[in-house]
């Protein structure tokens, strides 16, 4: 391993933002494959051990969503031959639940199409979070529903959520040629809000798109600044019927080399293998088990993934081990960084400016 990939490991083991110039030496390929995942993988292993978090999605409502973002198959406009529905029932959400976390999910991700939820879609999901926490009340369950506005980030978290997912998706500078109907800030400021509200941050990003190793590197040191939690990294799965079905330019060796990138710039956080790896990374999924920490079990939104069996069997061929509901998904050092104010205003003590 040279200076350089050693370098980007003890930057990353020490928690410190790595360097953009050796952050594009990752993407460029100029490094062997296998030693950049060596590097990455000494940072994966010094956080999360040889853990994988299993994680599963349950598209509440699906297609019919009025927003154009070109890579989703429930698009506006969208000819893909998708599932179509409208709500699905809480107790039958609760059902495909209990199913996945009997299978080793610690994480259920409920999704539902649309631009953002009015405030009957809010007490549905309401509804869902409580039939599902009836049977299994140490479940993580995250929320994904769009745009968020004022007040529902706070009931979601009150009913129960532990996360909310909005993923930037591409580089700011070039988001406007994927989508628009929203705006890059929009799902930023989305973001925000679920974080004020005291939900954990879940945001990634889709690649496959066209984007530019400078687009890469934008949109990872953007997530950074926002400091999620959890980084899902898609892979587009290009529908027939939406603009981009003809986009099939990712390797297995690019999307190691993301994954890797990712892995430098969120040291300490939930790196996800997420839509798309089955298809593009192929018998290389392995090997990004070094790299990310959790990954998708089952199917996703609309489209079906690899069988669970495969998963778990995957993961146990690899040496790795599914992480248990009781232990803790982020190193502990990461929430020691909080300090409560004890000074400025409403105390004696001067403020610290």
């Amino acid at each position: 391993m040279d200076d350089v990939l050693g370098g980007l490991a003890r930057t990353a083991l020490a928690r410190e933002p790595i360097r953009r110039d050796a952050a594009r030496r990752v993407l460029a390929g100029d490094d062997e494959l296998l030693d950049v995942v060596a590097a990455g993988s000494r940072v994966r292993r010094q956080f999360f051990g040889r853990r994988v978090k299993l994680n599963t999605i349950i598209n509440l409502k699906s297609g019919m969503c009025p927003e154009d973002c070109g890579y989703c198959s429930q698009r506006l406009g969208s000819e893909a031959e998708i599932l179509k529905y409208t709500w699905v029932s809480p107790d039958e959400a609760a059902g495909i639940a209990d199913r996945a976390v009997r299978a080793g999910a610690k994480r259920v991700c409920l999704v539902a199409s649309g631009r953002g939820p009015h405030e009957r879609d809010i007490t549905r999901v309401e509804r869902t979070i409580d039939a599902i926490k009836a049977d299994r009340p140490d479940v993580e369950v995250c929320v994904c529903l769009g745009l968020l506005s004022d007040g529902q980030a706070d009931r979601l978290r009150a009913a129960g959520a532990h996360a909310y997912s909005h993923n930037l998706n591409t580089s700011e500078a070039r988001y406007g040629e994927i989508c628009s109907t929203h705006t890059f800030a929009d799902r930023v400021d989305t973001l925000e809000r679920a974080t004020a509200a005291g939900l954990s941050p879940c945001s990634g990003a889709i690649f496959g798109m066209g984007e530019s190793d400078d687009d890469v590197l934008d949109l990872a040191f953007a997530l950074r600044d926002l400091d999620p939690d959890s980084v899902p990294v898609n892979f587009l799965i290009p529908f027939a019927g939406t603009p981009f079905e003809g986009r099939w330019e990712l390797t297995p060796e690019r999307c190691l080399r993301i994954l890797a990138l990712f892995r430098f710039v969120f040291p300490d956080v939930e790196v996800r293998l997420a839509g798309g790896r089955e298809i593009h990374l192929r018998s290389l999924q392995p090997l990004a088990l070094h790299l990310a920490n959790s990954i998708f079990l089952g199917d996703y939104l609309t489209s079906e993934g690899q069988p669970g069996a495969d998963d778990r069997q995957m993961i146990a061929d690899a040496g790795f081990t599914v992480e248990g509901l009781e232990e803790q998904s982020l190193p502990d050092a990461r929430h020691d960084l909080v300090v409560l104010r004890r000074r400025g205003a409403g105390t004696d003590l001067p403020a610290n400016a």
